[in-house]
């Protein structure tokens, strides 16, 4: 189970828009990696929407947003169009950064067992270090909760 202070995993994904997003490309910025189950479902959306909200804030702050969840880039792509997101998806499709980060995970619902995205967030200090982490997070009012600790952790950096 990743801490506070561990190396951030690495990874190279694709992403939105075609393109590929990988961690070590956002070195040297605070990085806000926030893990969702799946694209277009009512928790998800609200929080890619408050995230999006944020994203310039979060810009002004120094700090890069990305999502990650098993979806495919084009469903990410219909997914920003369809809410009118401004922030970076990414698509873990093979699982390898939620197994990384350890939120893919097994879980219960309606007396059903299944594996799926545990809803969580971590932020990623310039050195690439795990400077905070938020698991099974409650999506409402998260971002902004994100932004006061990215705004904290820049102060006492």
């Amino acid at each position: 189970m990743l801490q506070d202070g561990d190396l951030a995993p690495l990874f190279d994904l694709p992403s939105d828009g075609g393109d590929r997003l990988a961690l070590e490309a956002f070195r040297g910025h605070w990085v806000v990696l926030y893990f969702y189950p799946k694209d277009d479902t009512e928790g998800c959306t609200i929080e890619a929407r408050e995230f999006s909200a944020l994203n310039r804030e979060f810009d002004s702050a120094g700090a890069v947003v990305i999502g990650i969840s098993p979806d495919s880039p084009k469903s990410h792509d219909k997914f920003k169009c369809k809410h009118e997101l401004d922030l970076r998806l990414a698509s873990d499709e093979e699982k390898t950064a939620a197994n990384a980060y350890g939120v893919w995970v097994e879980k219960q619902m309606y007396g059903r067992t299944f594996m799926g995205v545990e809803r969580a967030t971590f932020l990623v200090s310039p050195e690439g270090r795990l400077a905070r982490i938020w698991r099974k997070v409650s999506p409402k009012q998260h971002a902004a909760e994100v932004l006061d600790a990215v705004r904290q952790a820049k102060t006492s950096a």
